[in-house]
């Protein structure tokens, strides 16, 4: 589904339903994949975190996009989150992202 949405889908879903975690990762992680204004895919992120706590890819995609901010001590928690909650077995998944998020980290000091 999420190859077919375009960003205007997403803006629509996340406008009908503020508090749809899939609306608000759908639109931060399209936004930072298509380049568009990292503030607001941050935004969008940071309430996908927060409504989905143990969503990994929902770290990674925020973390990401603190980093490229210049943001690097508020990616870290992020991303530290991000593999206690795949590594812990809380998440439906995100082990494969574990390696991607300890690289990150490790770039990060």
């Amino acid at each position: 589904m999420e190859g077919i949405m375009d960003l205007e889908a997403f803006r629509q879903m996340v406008a009908k339903n503020p508090k749809g975690f899939l609306g608000r990762y759908g639109l931060g992680n399209k936004i930072l994949q298509e380049g568009g204004n990292l503030e607001e895919a941050v935004e969008h992120l940071r309430v996908a975190v927060q409504l989905d706590p143990v969503h990994v890819a929902s770290h990674l995609a925020l973390g990401r996009a603190l980093i490229a901010l210049g943001r690097k001590e508020e990616a870290k928690p992020v991303l530290t989150a991000g593999i206690n909650a795949a590594s812990s077995g809380r998440s439906s998944g995100g082990m494969d992202l574990i390696p991607e998020m300890r690289a990150l980290l490790q770039t990060l000091g």
